[in-house]
């Protein structure tokens, strides 16, 4: 009777680890999705990006990372189950995600929690068509004749206290690194996660209020520190995050900079980031990988 006792003890122990094992082994569900062709070599190159976070992500426990190439999966169910989306892509009219399908798609997500980041151009949509929804969901966007869009060396010296930090230390890299961003007023439930001083001949001309640059405005902050990555809670209980780096492939082998938006899109998924942040190793052969043939 004992030994009857026990053994059925045993075996639904066993069957609750395998269950727990199987639940952990695919508990959360990323969905990057890598825009279509764009600029020249070593550029924008966001399948390549994708691909590699996509590695680098499937190393961890409990993830499990799936890549959508051409600007957007070919079949929405591709989104089932997802806990965060990326969206890695060129932005402004040609944004792959404002279509109004496209647009309602994500609204859905957005409305059960699901996390969303959007990496460089991504983060540019037209002020009157995805404007107050990216505003919403990642907490900011690039907005024309208001942000700019200059190449220069951002040195992040010092990092808030988040999740997203964890593990990052001071870098200094070149980028196309956008700023001047349309934030909430009062920066209300937005984090900066990066932020830098950028020079002051980024700015425009004076005068000269183009859509990328020069306004008013952003020529009145000479001097100032400005925020390239942001991250916000929302309201629904979801997380959104932005970053406006990410126009050379080659930075993805800088580990801080490869740290920090891994970071970002496990916390986008809300899976715990360790503490040291996310490990990862990056060899120039992985860099050549699903590279557009330009």
């Amino acid at each position: 009777m004992k030994l009857g006792i026990l053994f059925s003890a045993i075996t639904i122990t066993g069957a609750l680890a395998f269950s727990a094992g199987q639940a952990y082994a695919a508990d959360k569900k990323i969905v990057l999705i890598a825009g279509a062709q764009s600029h020249g070599a070593g550029q924008h190159e966001f399948r390549a990006g994708c691909l590699l976070l996509e590695r680098c992500l499937d190393e961890l426990p409990g993830i499990n990372a799936v890549v959508a190439t051409g600007g957007w999966p070919d079949d929405d169910a591709l989104f089932e189950g997802a806990d965060a989306v990326l969206i890695f892509s060129d932005g402004g009219t040609g944004h792959p995600a404002i279509a109004p399908e496209r647009l309602r798609l994500l609204g859905a997500l957005m409305s059960r929690g699901v996390g969303l980041g959007c990496v460089h151009y991504a983060v540019e949509v037209p002020k009157e068509k995805g404007g107050a929804e990216w505003l919403s969901w990642i907490g900011g966007y690039f907005e024309t004749f208001w942000s700019v869009n200059p190449h220069w060396d951002a040195d992040f010296k010092s990092f808030p206290a988040h999740p997203i930090t964890r593990g990052v230390k001071p870098f200094k890299i070149r980028d196309e690194w956008y700023y001047h961003m349309r934030f909430p007023e009062d920066m209300r439930r937005v984090t900066p996660i990066l932020t830098a001083i950028p020079p002051d001949s980024t700015r425009g001309r004076a005068g000269l209020n183009s859509p990328h640059g020069g306004n008013p405005t952003v020529f009145a902050r000479k001097g100032m520190p400005e925020h390239v990555m942001w991250a916000t809670e929302r309201p629904d209980g979801g997380r959104g995050f932005g970053m406006t780096g990410g126009h050379f492939h080659k930075n993805w082998s800088d580990e801080n900079f490869r740290k920090v938006i891994l970071n970002a899109i496990l916390w986008s998924a809300k899976s715990e980031v360790p503490a040291t942040g996310v490990v990862s190793i990056v060899t120039h052969n992985d860099l050549q990988k699903g590279l557009d043939p330009k």
